[in-house]
């Protein structure tokens, strides 16, 4: 990822409302939310929504698909992941004992299918 890539996505998550707009797509993976529901959600007008789903759509953090009358958005996990690499590459400089904690912190956010009791 570029830096002004990067400063883009930043930029677009650094506003309350895109950022809890944000969050809240990456939990509704992979079924996305119609942005009707998403100003719902976050208690915006639809057209200030429309606004914020514009700046996350230019910054690459989201999709849309048209689905009958309403677009669904979803949130580009690929985009947040080369996002997270960006900003991690070269965090530690090649020692291990700064990344560890943080690589440590990160691991359990998701646990695997195979170890959740279903």
């Amino acid at each position: 990822m570029e830096a002004s890539a990067a400063l883009d996505a930043l930029s677009a998550l650094s506003q309350e409302t895109r950022l809890a707009v944000f969050r809240l797509l990456v939990r509704c993976e992979p079924d996305g939310v119609a942005a009707g529901d998403l100003a719902k959600a976050v208690g915006v007008p639809a057209n200030t929504m429309s606004v914020h789903l514009g700046v996350l759509s230019r910054a690459g953090l989201v999709t849309s698909e048209r689905h009958s009358r309403s677009i669904v958005y979803r949130a580009d996990l690929g985009r947040f992941r080369d996002l997270m690499l960006f900003m991690l590459m070269d965090c530690c400089d090649g020692r291990s004992d700064i990344c560890a904690p943080l690589i440590a912190d990160l691991t359990p956010c998701c646990p695997s299918k195979e170890t959740v009791d279903v």
